[in-house]
């Protein structure tokens, strides 16, 4: 049985992955620095193999012994996590992603999968679609770190070492550790708890979107996939039919969500992210990506799984389902030192 480890299994994303590669017969260890433990927990998951607690930047070489893959998507998640400390952003996201790199390939692991992000690309001209040859332009700490970790881990690739670099689209979707400071969950939330949509930006601005669990299969697909497919190749991760713009999707969650209006105040003018992308790539060269989520089925999923939690204002605006507050409510109560350490 090959043994996989997922770095960030107590994440967003990493339950939906660990759960698909034990489906699919794999040993799967998590390492996690639980920043986000059950007290963040939205429902109930399944258990890796084997748990290690341990911070990404202490990871040493023998943590990883014995693995086939790893699949590494422990980071501080979001846009707004990057801008609370700079030089901690890249510190976890690039200089830890890049020593678990070399880690990897100096203890024999075949395969390494960075999650990298379609933020990557920044600023675009909303008509022209991204492919994977677009020049990157990033805005943020959080997607410089992204394309800093994607130059210095693909050259280690080679026959022995194989490197790949997933750029998912925006997250969404329901998760055992759910988050609610993405845009379609939150736009849910907002619905559910305040029977309003608000836009703060034009409601222009473009967004590839793509499903938690839909991005766990894209990593278990480049696993399955033969090395000289996947070595050394960045996929944009998402479908091409999943390109919104954010006044179409508060339309959408308008339309699941009875009696809510939508209301695009345009007080913050245009959203300087702005995007679409091309996910030609992914679709022709990595047939074992099968995505399950449109829009529409998966806002309906998350509406029903809010309805089940009970989710009301004091869950939607509490610190259990966003990132931010919680690692502030962490070190304010002296759990975490100011560089994210537990004490």
């Amino acid at each position: 049985m090959k043994k996989v480890i997922v770095t960030g299994h107590n994440g967003f994303i990493g339950p939906h992955l660990v759960r698909l590669l034990k489906e699919s017969g794999y040993y799967v260890k998590g390492i996690d620095t639980n920043y986000f433990d059950d007290s963040c927990k939205f429902s109930d998951d399944i258990k890796p193999d084997e748990e290690l607690v341990k911070d990404t930047r202490l990871i040493e070489a023998s943590d990883l012994e014995g693995a086939y893959a790893i699949c590494h998507l422990a980071a501080l998640s979001n846009d707004t996590m990057g801008a609370l400390n700079k030089n901690l952003t890249l510190d976890i996201n690039h200089n830890a992603s890049v020593n678990i790199a070399e880690l990897a390939k100096r203890v024999d692991v075949k395969k390494y999968i960075f999650a990298a992000s379609c933020s990557m690309y920044g600023i675009a001209d909303g008509d022209k679609a991204l492919d994977e040859t677009a020049d990157f332009a990033p805005v943020t700490t959080y997607a410089i770190s992204k394309v800093n970790t994607e130059k210095d881990v693909k050259p280690m690739g080679d026959n022995n070492f194989s490197v790949t670099f997933l750029r998912n689209a925006t997250a969404y979707g329901l998760s055992p550790k759910l988050r609610l400071d993405l845009v379609v969950n939150n736009l849910v939330g907002w619905a559910m708890t305040t029977g309003e949509i608000r836009i703060m930006s034009d409601g222009t601005p473009w967004r590839p979107l793509v499903h938690a669990e839909d991005i766990a299969r894209a990593f278990v697909a480049v696993i399955d996939a033969p090395m000289q497919q996947v070595n050394g190749k960045s996929f944009n991760v998402g479908q091409n039919s999943e390109n919104f713009q954010i006044k179409d999707i508060a339309r959408i969650v308008g339309e699941v969500i009875p009696n809510c209006k939508v209301v695009i105040t345009g007080e913050h003018g245009g959203d300087s992210r702005s995007y679409r992308v091309d996910f030609t790539k992914i679709k022709n060269e990595l047939p074992g990506f099968q995505p399950k989520w449109k829009l529409k089925e998966a806002v309906e999923e998350i509406y029903k799984g809010y309805q089940k939690f009970g989710m009301d204002n004091e869950h939607f605006n509490g610190r259990y389902f966003i990132r931010l507050k919680q690692l502030e409510y962490l070190i304010k109560e002296r759990k975490l030192d100011n560089n994210l350490f537990w004490k």
